[in-house]
């Protein structure tokens, strides 16, 4: 097979009609920026800043967690027997996936999928314990369907992810038992949907939690598959929060705060989001004032991001304007579903959208931290502060705007799958630094990928970000191989994330499928039947992928990565 290398998206594969809409969006992104104020688009051209998903500018939303319960069409299985109510459900949600993943630009999530569907089957007078064998291969057909599904524009898979663990009743017990057991059981080349596992005091996350065999049973999965990942619902940032209401959408959007009532994700979107090229400013400020001390070219620098911040804030609320301003009838699942937290019908796109977030976003924290200071910020404990410190700063200037406008603005720590690679290709043009030699930038606030640091220190010393970054975060810990048999030692990690302030938690190691025989482990040659043709499950930004189909930014990133 052809590779792919060479992809704006990993999650895309070749087809007729992704070519001809390739070419329609270019097109649109194009004619997108020319009819924007030119100063923006220049920021967007030149690197400064990225405007995710251009052609989807004020024509829809990002990302959405689904309201699955407010109007679930019950009346659709009346009258069928309970083994065709069990399909039929399955087989709706594969449909609500597909049609709202062309609805908008961003990840789909359940925030409860384990309450919510028991829910639906107590409501439809279905029990899991007399149809075990159906639920099963209906759990196996829908992650069979988010796995090799390509539909979404004719090339793209749908970014699902499905939120459980707190449910505690049998029902409950057994849907994210079997979610995750078919997951773990599925193959080795199956790698989604994305299965969240939230970890929650007083449920699952310490023996004798009613869940706790359940958070086992997810660390098992977790150490041979990478998922699921973990929502720590007891980090500083959200344990105030009922955790039923907090959910991850895409690889890491965190929608809680409302300025109008609607606590948790539930039925609400990220509306838009903009990332900051953190090392070009920092760049320009090194370049213009090379002599300088630390201390003056950080000030310089908060002076330059605040500039280009006020830029983007513009952009986010003409965005926010247009989309609000959409033809209702670009949301005609929303619309029949009512899966949003207002019912737009009835109060029409903004004030549903009124509840969503307007996102700050950033990129190459470390870059640009060891631009200003000739050193890796998570080396030095001042320049740590001052890494902090900006965050910090960048969260309070979106804090704000959420006054000023009356609007939830908020600070994402962007993924950067494509800008990753953009902005430094961009940069490397212009400047002659060594943080080019990588070919990458670093996700938001993240220690180096090559760092080699404990875990534990990754972990403790990202973790006082996630504070700041309530707009969406991820740690990750890079380990060497699977660690297969070693749930404890992961979850261990997961309480060292718990204590240090990490909202979202993943794992990472090396996956290597041989195409001939199906071996999994990490290899250039097959150990089974010698075979070199090998597929190399990463994860790229939030979710996994197959390495051939990564971008350029992230092919050179997960070459580069050393186990913590």
């Amino acid at each position: 097979m052809k590779k792919q290398n060479k992809n704006d998206n990993a999650a895309n594969r070749k087809s007729y009609v992704g070519h001809v809409f390739n070419i329609g969006e270019k097109k649109e992104k194009e004619a997108v920026l020319n009819s924007l104020n030119p100063e923006w688009a220049r920021l967007h051209k030149e690197g400064y800043i990225h405007i995710h998903d251009l052609d989807a500018y004020g024509l829809t939303y990002n990302c959405l967690t689904f309201d699955i319960l407010n109007a679930f069409p019950y009346q659709k299985f009346e009258g069928l027997e309970p083994e065709e109510k069990i399909v039929g459900v399955f087989d709706f949600l594969k449909e609500l996936l597909a049609k709202i993943g062309n609805e908008q630009s961003g990840g789909m999530s359940f925030a409860n999928f384990d309450i919510d569907v028991s829910t639906i089957f107590k409501n439809l007078g279905v029990m899991f314990f007399d149809y075990d064998s159906i639920f099963r291969a209906c759990i196996r057909s829908l992650i069979l369907w988010c796995n090799n599904i390509h539909t979404r524009m004719g090339q793209t898979s749908y970014y699902v992810t499905f939120c459980v663990g707190l449910g505690t009743n049998q029902f409950s017990r057994y849907l994210t038992e079997t979610l995750i057991n078919c997951f773990y059981s599925a193959g080795d080349l199956i790698y989604k949907p994305n299965i969240v596992f939230k970890v929650h005091e007083g449920i699952n996350r310490f023996p004798g939690d009613p869940n706790f065999d359940l958070l086992e049973t997810a660390l098992f999965c977790t150490a041979k598959k990478m998922i699921p990942t973990y929502l720590l619902c007891d980090c500083e940032a959200d344990r105030k929060t009922d955790p039923t209401k907090l959910s991850i959408m895409g690889c890491r959007t965190r929608v809680v705060d409302d300025l109008f009532g609607k606590e948790g994700a539930i039925g609400r979107s990220n509306i838009d989001n903009i990332s900051i090229n953190l090392p070009r400013l920092a760049l320009e400020v090194d370049k213009e004032n090379h002599d300088a001390s630390f201390e003056e070219k950080i000030k310089l620098f908060k002076g330059k991001w605040h500039d280009v911040a006020e830029l983007t804030k513009d952009i986010l609320l003409d965005r926010y304007e247009k989309t609000c301003n959409a033809d209702i009838d670009l949301f005609p699942t929303i619309r029949e579903y009512k899966l949003t937290c207002e019912d737009v019908n009835e109060v029409g796109l903004r004030e549903n959208f009124k509840h969503g977030t307007l996102s700050l976003g950033f990129i190459g924290l470390s870059e640009a931290m060891e631009v200003l200071s000739g050193e890796k910020y998570w080396k030095n404990d001042n320049i740590y502060k001052e890494a902090l410190n900006f965050v910090k700063y960048m969260r309070s200037y979106a804090d704000e705007l959420k006054k000023a406008y009356n609007l939830n603005f908020s600070l994402l720590a962007t993924s950067g799958e494509y800008i990753s690679g953009r902005f430094e290709e961009i940069d490397n043009k212009l400047f002659n630094s060594p943080i080019m030699e990588k070919g990458y930038y670093t996700n938001s606030f993240h220690v180096d990928v090559d760092s080699r640091l404990p875990a534990y220190k990754k972990l403790e010393l990202e973790g006082p970000f996630h504070l700041f970054a309530n707009g969406g975060c991820i740690s990750y810990v890079e380990l060497a191989e699977a660690p297969l048999g070693n749930a404890e030692g992961l979850d261990e990690l997961v309480e060292v994330a718990i204590k240090s302030g990490v909202h979202y938690l993943g794992f990472n190691f090396p996956k290597d499928v041989c195409k001939g025989c199906g071996a999994a482990g990490t290899f250039d040659v097959c150990p089974e039947c010698g075979s070199k043709e090998i597929t190399r499950i990463r994860r790229v930004s939030g979710y996994l992928e197959i390495q051939d189909y990564f971008t350029k930014g992230k092919m050179h990133e997960s070459k580069n990565r050393k186990e913590n």
